[in-house]
């Protein structure tokens, strides 16, 4: 960027910036914004995210700046309209901000098309990624450079090794018999003392239902802090959102209860401090996270590890040896991502057009698409324009027209319009408004969440205490409300997978503690739980995997503890109930975590005859798992993503949208309809393809099955449950249960377990 600012007279977008959060844009637009002052160079610098105001939006289109800060769905929008060529014609630089953010997903491959689009607007353009936390550094180049670059492009490294500190919140003593989620609020007190001990501190949640939680439970128990603590996640009013990030960069902020929203980059230098509430869930996230303290070079980042559960301190000193180690998970890019391609020949087709072979090469130079055949560029093309060998019957499929000379463009301004309020690849589920009876918008709710709740209900949503008093069309309208209590509202996305480094070194450390060569103080305090382990059961080393078999009231107990994550042990166990169905007609409750699973049931477990019969075999696994799994079914779902992402289903237009069980409707008869007369359609192929590689994580079950049927097998018989296996227990009571229906059963398992 330097070498641009010495260059050039103003006039037109010389620089574009690419950042996946809007927190991230607002940061870097300050800071481009105060670098183009002090340099006395004459540009202006814009943002254009989707908080951008209208107005400013429509003088962008009239005039772009010469540096432009915004998102890879707010890029796809200006390719959208017409004048491409004089808009980005003159472009010298894109710099992708947090690429590993992108990398790995579909939001990732939107911007390798735009990246595309643009160098072939721009021959001359530069690229730039920028990443701190990333395992698979030279694909990861690769990847944004396209297929022409990625020869000549290089990797520049700083040579500033970045000092984390971890330290972990611990109670003076833990229960020797640990359960999920009693720790977390239990060591509240520490989280305070913390806050009170730093100029500003973020307090990290993995879910925004436990934001809110964490939120609440600080200002009831500290009054005197309301004002200098805030709220920060995704779902809150942009004003607000604003409001907490200008004041927590300008100091006026003890602490900010936060989500994954303010993971990324955002140079907030005031923050002294990070605490981390319950496992990360991956190696990337937590060191992006602690990056958020001493955001300078050469100072020391702080991050304050605090488990919800024992057991969880095994995952904070896994994640100190893999830090020591400078372990980072890779991210694998997305090929072949059809949905996000046909959405982008219409996002062009809108804009300039597109004449066919000259897309051709530009599409092919991704690393998404550079192994598509000629027949399945033929099939894409045949989507958008005659609507496939499905569809070529319904006009509202032929949405791309050829005109006399040979562009490929929308024409139909009602299909060009919900065309373009559809860009984009995130797909969730639709948002209700939540609105001050007086007017004034706090944010936004899943639709479900909403639709379980009846006039007078109470919920806590942006750190507020809310009362529900109507719901019309899709604005639900509250008053504040004195309530002590109220449901959290929680968010779909909010469950996050263990990465297959967590899992590795979590094995590895607790190898290392049963071999005596592990001093993590977390350990140290966990040792009377873990002793405890080994005195009832066996504490598994490398190379083996432990099973108990125990018998109770409630019927035959199997447990196995694979440590490979919660998802993971779904996959494995739905496997394991089903092969073991085949020997002996029973069935199985079944329960997971992240550190195993648990089949139970009214008939003694057929064990060694299902060892014999290779329980833990790859073959015929795909048929195997769509027995149990119902894998028609999941694509069927998965399909509803992919028909929004590729135009098939509308979502409705702003004010409007489509209820989520329409889009599951009209997905499902699509989905149907291809299933019985275009089977190896593209779409109908990727439903199916992302249901085995993204839901059930294919290939990392096939290689933990592969490590299961390898290892040695330790199978122990307790009496009573164990440190592994209370947890899993607990989690099964937990879904039927009542919260005190639920404390006392636990007690008296406590008891009973001695």
């Amino acid at each position: 960027m330097p070498a641009v600012l010495n260059g050039g007279a103003p006039g037109g977008l010389r620089v574009l910036w690419i950042t996946p959060i809007r927190a991230l844009a607002k940061e870097i637009y300050g800071s481009a914004t105060r670098l183009l002052e002090h340099s006395g160079v004459p540009w202006q610098c814009g943002i254009r995210t989707g908080d951008t105001p209208a107005s400013e939006k429509q003088k962008q289109d009239r005039r772009l700046p010469e540096v432009l800060v915004t998102t890879p769905e707010s890029l796809h929008v200006l390719l959208a309209k017409k004048g491409s060529e004089r808009r980005f014609g003159g472009l010298e630089v894109l710099v992708v901000d947090e690429w590993h953010d992108l990398l790995g997903n579909k939001r990732g491959v939107q911007l390798e098309l735009a990246a595309a689009a643009l160098k072939a607007l721009s021959p001359k353009m530069r690229v730039w990624g920028i990443s701190a936390t990333i395992g698979n550094l030279v694909e990861a180049k690769d990847v944004l450079m396209g297929e022409d670059r990625k020869s000549k492009a290089r990797i520049i490294r700083a040579q500033i090794e970045k000092r984390i500190r971890l330290e972990s919140v611990m109670p003076d003593q833990f229960e020797k018999l640990p359960w999920a989620g009693h720790l977390g609020v239990q060591l509240l007190d520490r989280v305070v003392d913390i806050i009170r001990g730093h100029e500003s501190t973020l307090v990290f949640t993995n879910t925004r239902a436990q934001s809110e939680i964490w939120y609440q439970k600080i200002i009831e128990a500290h009054p005197d802090l309301s004002g200098a603590i805030a709220l920060h996640h995704g779902s809150i009013s942009k004003a607000l959102r604003f409001w907490v990030e200008d004041a927590l960069h300008e100091g006026k902020l003890k602490a900010v209860v936060c989500t994954s929203s303010l993971d990324l980059g955002v140079d907030f230098r005031p923050v002294e401090a990070i605490v981390q509430i319950g496992g990360p869930k991956g190696v990337a996230r937590f060191v992006q996270r602690a990056g958020r303290s001493g955001h300078q070079p050469g100072a020391e980042s702080r991050i304050h590890f605090l488990p919800t559960f024992g057991l969880e301190l095994l995952e904070a000193a896994a994640l100190r040896e893999a830090i020591a180690h400078g372990e980072i998970e890779p991210r694998r890019p997305m090929v072949r991502a059809f949905d996000v391609l046909v959405q982008f020949l219409c996002t062009l087709a809108v804009g300039d057009g597109f004449k066919k072979e000259a897309l051709e090469r530009t599409v092919r130079n991704t690393h998404a698409y550079a192994m598509m055949d000629d027949q399945e560029w033929e099939d894409v093309l045949a989507m958008v324009t005659t609507g496939g060998r499905a569809f070529a019957a319904y006009d509202e499929f032929h949405r791309v027209m050829k005109d006399e000379e040979g562009v490929f463009r929308i024409v139909d301004r009602r299909a060009a319009r919900r065309h373009r309020m559809s860009i984009g690849t995130i797909v969730g589920d639709t948002m209700i408004a939540v609105k001050w009876r007086g007017g004034g918008l706090v944010g936004h709710v899943e639709e479900y969440f909403v639709g379980g709740m009846s006039p007078g209900d109470v919920f806590w949503f942006s750190g507020r205490c809310l009362e529900l008093i109507r719901v019309k069309g899709f604005v639900a309208t509250v008053k504040p409300s004195k309530s002590p209590k109220g449901r959290i509202p929680t968010w779909q996305g909010g469950r996050l997978p263990w990465t297959s480094m967590v899992s590795r070194t979590l094995r590895r450390t607790l190898d290392d503690y049963a071999h005596g060569h592990s001093t993590a103080p977390e350990l140290e305090r966990i040792s009377p739980m873990l002793e405890l382990q080994a005195e009832r059961s066996h504490l598994p080393v490398s190379g083996e995997v432990l099973m108990e078999v125990m018998e109770t009231k409630e019927g035959h107990h199997l447990f196995v503890y694979p440590m490979e994550g919660r998802l993971v042990h779904e996959g494995v166990a739905s496997l394991m109930a089903y092969r073991m169905s085949l020997l002996k007609p029973m069935t199985f409750s079944m329960a997971y975590n992240d550190y195993g699973f648990e089949l139970l049931s009214d008939q003694p477990i057929p064990i060694t005859e299902a060892f014999d019969s290779d329980l833990f075999s790859t073959e015929h696994l795909m048929d195997d798992l769509e027995a149990t799994v119902n894998g028609a079914e999941l694509a069927r779902r998965q399909f509803r993503d992919i028909a929004v992402i590729a135009g098939l289903v509308f979502r409705g237009f702003p004010g409007q949208p489509v209820p989520d069980r329409h889009l599951q409707g009209s997905s499902a008869l699509l989905f149907d309809v291809l299933a019985d007369h275009d089977p190896v359609n593209l779409l109908y192929r990727q439903a199916f393809d992302e249901m085995t590689h993204h839901l059930i994580e294919m290939d990392r079950l096939r290689s933990v099955l592969d490590r299961l049927n390898g290892g040695k097998w330790v199978i122990t018989h307790p009496e009573r449950p164990t440190p592994f296996s209370f947890p899993i227990l607990v989690d099964r009571l937990r879904a039927n249960l009542t919260s005190e229906a639920l404390e006392s059963r636990i007690q008296r398992l406590t008891r009973a377990s001695g």
